[in-house]
């Protein structure tokens, strides 16, 4: 294991919201700008509007509109670089509408806003000029959406990152993520929506699955025949849950050359177990789940509880409280399956990571081959899960060690 960049740890205290998930957010919003995913102003003044949970979805619609009709106007004019630029930050405004709907539990306006979401996002695809490009994936019986982003529309061959989004993401959240700088650097991207993940979840009602290598491969297929991917240098990233998906695929898809967990996910339940209490952690693993049942449903009274259990659990396959918790189990990368990644790792480890803490390293010590470890701190910016206010900290960083991962893999 080789550490790399290390950094103070001071961990910021101050935010924009003391409700812990509207600040994290706000970060992301925010740090989305460097890559024009957002704009500080927009976000700034749209953040001055909200007062609390409830207002999040309204007030970030308002201004998602006023982005996206905008964008219209410029696509109706003929100027598709203003267009593509409004488009972009009218996906990532109705996508945090999407957020805040979706803890909210209002089903039917979230697929409504959902939609409008992928119509900016489609709509900023189409002002490419044809450097950006629908993909359906074949998946068992039906396809998966993707999207490939490459810098022109020459169709020359060029290293692919393959990207992978975490559990609740929007596709528009990628291009500050990792998309824009993949095509800085003459690269591909391809982003697509797994079992469970947006389109999946909203339009087609499916659930997550802990086998990843059932979703990644198909996509490494459809990308390594065509011409305009360089199948010997098709590199992965994967953000937040995605964490965990990335490396259990790679312990049985071995043609990514190279690869970047954000951050490194061993076992995603711990973030679910740590709030039970002892003795409903022992109703799970006696398997009582009249107990286990009873408890949380006393739990589930408390309505911030409710709505977040409900957000978080629904793209698991369950009938009651005792099968998601069951099922969420399942989402472990055990010391067997680590022991067959042969790709090279660099797994982010930020400063104050609040879901999965102590992950990041734990990886690095299951995975048998080179696995780099790379920290970020509250010092320069770049503390909480993500780092979201260090997005291109965090592009540079990556991208140096994609950089020199894949010429060595190619010209070892």
């Amino acid at each position: 294991m080789v550490t790399l960049w290390p950094v103070g740890r001071k961990v910021i205290r101050s935010g924009f919201f003391r409700d812990s998930d509207l600040d994290f957010q706000a970060r992301g919003a925010l740090g989305r700008a460097v890559r024009g995913s957002s704009e500080v102003g927009e976000v700034l003044a749209t953040l001055a509007r909200i007062r609390n949970q409830s207002g999040w979805a309204p007030e970030w619609a308002v201004t998602a509109r006023r982005a996206q009709t905008e964008a219209d106007r410029a696509r109706d004019a003929g100027h598709l670089v203003s267009a593509s630029s409004g488009y972009l930050r009218a996906a990532t405004y109705w996508a945090s509408v999407v957020d805040g709907l979706a803890t909210l539990g209002t089903s039917l306006r979230l697929v409504d806003a959902f939609r409008i979401h992928r119509r900016c996002w489609d709509s900023f695809v189409d002002c490419s000029g044809g450097a950006h490009l629908p993909l359906s994936v074949p998946y068992e019986s039906t396809t998966l959406p993707g999207y490939l982003l490459r810098p022109d529309a020459s169709g020359r061959a060029r290293p692919t990152l393959v990207v992978t989004n975490g559990s609740d993401g929007a596709v528009s959240d990628l291009w500050t993520s990792a998309v824009a700088g993949a095509l800085a650097r003459d690269w591909n991207a391809f982003v697509y929506d797994g079992p469970g993940q947006q389109s999946m979840l909203f339009e087609r009602e499916t659930y997550f699955r802990p086998d990843w290598e059932a979703v990644l491969t198909p996509v490494i297929d459809l990308l390594a025949a065509r011409a305009d991917v360089d199948a010997a240098r098709m590199t992965g990233y994967a953000i937040s849950q995605g964490g965990y998906w990335l490396p259990r695929a790679l312990a049985f898809e071995h043609r990514l050359v190279a690869a970047v967990v954000d951050p490194g996910v061993v076992d995603v339940s711990t973030s679910w177990l740590s709030r039970l209490t002892k003795g409903m952690r022992d109703s799970l693993d006696g398997g009582d789940r009249e107990r286990f049942n009873r408890d949380m449903g006393l739990a589930v009274k408390i309505p911030s509880l409710a709505r977040t259990l409900a957000f978080r659990g629904r793209p698991y396959e369950h009938n009651d409280w005792f099968d998601l918790y069951a099922a969420v189990r399942r989402y472990r990368l055990g010391p067997e399956t680590a022991a067959s990644i042969r790709t090279p790792l660099l797994i982010t480890d930020p400063e104050g990571e609040q879901f999965w803490p102590g992950q990041s390293r734990q990886l690095s010590g299951l995975a048998p081959g080179r696995a780099d470890v790379l920290h970020f701190g509250a010092d320069e910016g770049a503390a909480y899960h993500c780092q979201p206010t260090g997005r291109l900290l965090t592009e540079n960083r990556m991208f140096d060690w994609l950089t020199d991962a894949v010429a060595a893999a190619v010209h070892p």
